[in-house]
């Protein structure tokens, strides 16, 4: 495992979907060091976000990194932590961040035991898996949730990807998951029936034309019904993917 001087960490990717190299090259560009990331379907997207990073089997990245970032399919993600408990691979004092919104920290109860810090942070984007996503993380929120000891440490981290951190407790996980599920397939299936009724009439590139009409819609539907919550940036952004599918490749 890398040395951190100065706050700054070496950092593992668990996960080369479409959330993975993007917190790996947002963190990055905070300044920390992305030491490796595992192997995914699209390599030349991957190396377009993380330009170098070499590509390591997934004990490896465990070995070497300071912070492990496990950003894969929900369904994957339990099983996975407590397989690399199973061999060891968990370090003392090692930070293991996960991205999904349905889970908190007791999903990492393995690697817990063995020493490691246990974080979930979930930046409340949709993700596309590309650089243009590092926009969208400096105008998002992001669900946090940590042993309350380190919760500091999970709270500046999801600064250093550029998001606001809103804290959410281990038992509300589900809600929010729920909420952020409903949201994403709701903004999908009204946009995609629009789009194909402007198309019947003959619209062209109907996306385009509904672009503004929908960002300032929901823009003001949020602010509408947050009053004491600030909307950043863009709120037209959808969120990240739905609990069961944390981060398709």
């Amino acid at each position: 495992m890398s040395t951190a001087r100065d706050g700054r960490l070496g950092v593992g990717i668990i996960g080369a979907g479409r959330v993975g190299p993007v917190i790996g090259a947002a963190l990055g560009g905070a300044g920390h060091a992305v030491i490796g990331i595992t192997a995914g379907s699209d390599p030349d997207r991957v190396d377009a976000v993380l330009p170098g990073v070499p590509v390591l089997e997934t004990q490896d990245v465990v070995r070497r990194a300071e912070l492990v970032v496990i950003a894969v399919p929900h369904e994957e993600l339990p099983g996975l932590v407590a397989g690399l408990a199973e061999v060891g691979a968990w370090q003392p004092g090692q930070l293991v961040l996960h991205t999904d919104p349905a889970y908190g920290i007791e999903v990492l109860t393995p690697a817990a035991r063995s020493g490691a810090i246990p974080l979930a942070v979930h930046p409340a984007i949709s993700f596309s898996g590309t650089s243009i996503d590092l926009k969208q993380l400096a105008a998002a929120y992001a669900a946090v949730t940590a042993p309350a000891a380190v919760l500091p440490i999970a709270q500046a981290l999801a600064v250093e990807m550029g998001c606001e951190p809103v804290v959410v407790a281990e038992a509300d996980r589900p809600a929010y998951a729920e909420a952020i599920a409903t949201a994403t397939a709701f903004s999908d299936s009204i946009v995609r029936q629009a789009t194909g009724l402007l198309s019947a009439v003959g619209v062209e590139s109907p996306g385009r034309y509904l672009s503004a009409l929908v960002r300032s819609t929901i823009d003001q539907a949020l602010i509408d019904r947050t009053p004491t919550l600030e909307v950043r940036g863009d709120a037209g952004d959808e969120h990240n993917d739905a609990p069961v599918d944390a981060d398709r490749d």
